[in-house]
């Protein structure tokens, strides 16, 4: 018997022997990123149970419109889509404007649930961050999997940051709340320029700039995938696809990339958590970090990490996390969806 339909078994013999009411929610949680867009359908109970039932990849660059995406969901043989659920939450990579609106900087069409969708179908849908999500699922079954990278001490009252580089880099918090549970809170974060900080570094930023044409080198471009590409290139002199490198690292190769790619991407760790001060702990997400962990358990990324000449100390006392599934924001969307099914009161 499987999964679901063990899990469906059991809830059964406990809804007629008169144990607990069989209750459920059916959500369509969405990962809008800037390569893929991945959907799944969740089961939730009234306690916030969350059962996984199904995953649908579609190729985000593959169509030309939000619209044109929810019809290949719709043809795709996919048993839900908005119609059909309780509660729809779609996360997507940009900025969210009145929580229905985003233009997302590596995708090439907007989403308007305004627009999009028809008004019974606006009223149980919601658009958010994809980095919200990411910070969401934090607190759901895939954060407490989540490998340990540093050791450290959270508290329970501390803020907890969330990042990952895959397409771009996001970034979110995740801040307790007395009595409530926890907040989300997105971030543009990744947009902002990398702080390159050695002579070395320095001729990299610029040898960047000329072979990309981009004026400001931001933590987007740096750790990356396309970011990966561009540091391969400057230290060894090849031009290798992203997935290439990754391959290198796992032959135990291409050592002053992965050295140098550790150190960036615990730079950037270690400014948001002392940006947000994230006693609470940092988790790490995103397909980088997740195709490729001997960027975290490399040397050079807990030196990085801990090296700040005034906040060394605390530092050291927060702990690092890598969440290793890949389908974490989808976990996310769907816990959010729950709450949001539960505070709307819809039937």
């Amino acid at each position: 018997m499987g999964i679901v339909q063990d899990y469906y078994f059991q809830k059964f013999i406990a809804a007629i022997s008169g144990e607990t009411n069989f209750t459920m929610t059916t959500l369509l949680a969405a990962d809008i990123g800037g390569t893929n867009s991945r959907f799944a359908r969740f089961l939730a109970e009234e306690d916030g149970t969350l059962v996984l039932e199904g995953i649908k990849w579609l190729p985000t660059t593959g169509v030309t419109s939000f619209s044109e995406l929810l019809e290949q969901l719709h043809t795709s043989g996919f048993p839900l889509n908005v119609d059909n659920a309780d509660t729809a939450v779609f996360a997507v990579a940009g900025p969210v404007e009145h929580g229905t609106y985003s233009a997302p900087p590596y995708i090439a069409w907007d989403i308007d649930l305004k627009r999009d969708l028809a008004g019974d179908r606006r009223q149980k849908t919601w658009l958010i961050n994809d980095f919200v999500a990411q910070a969401y699922a934090c607190r759901s079954p895939v954060g407490s999997a989540a490998r340990p990278v540093l050791q450290g001490t959270a508290t329970d009252e501390g803020v907890i940051a969330v990042l990952g580089a895959g397409t771009g880099l996001g970034k979110a918090t995740l801040v307790p709340i007395s009595g409530q549970g926890f907040l989300a809170l997105p971030s543009e974060g990744g947009h902002t320029c990398f702080p390159f900080v050695t002579p070395r570094e320095w001729t990299f930023q610029e040898f960047y700039r000329d072979k990309s044409s981009e004026d400001a080198i931001t933590g987007n471009l740096v750790v990356s995938g396309r970011g990966l590409r561009y540091l391969h290139w400057f230290l060894s002199g090849d031009d290798l696809e992203p997935r290439q490198i990754s391959a290198l690292f796992a032959e135990g190769k291409a050592s002053e990339t992965l050295a140098w790619t550790a150190k960036f991407y615990a730079r950037v760790c270690r400014d948001y958590a002392l940006d947000t001060l994230a006693l609470g702990g940092l988790y790490i997400a995103g397909g980088v970090a997740a195709k490729n962990p001997e960027i975290l358990l490399h040397p050079s990324f807990q030196a990085e990490f801990h090296a700040s000449p005034t906040m060394g100390h605390l530092l050291k006392n927060i702990p690092v996390f890598l969440i290793e599934n890949e389908d974490s924001g989808l976990w996310g969307a769907a816990f959010y969806g729950w709450q949001r099914h539960r505070q709307e009161g819809i039937a």
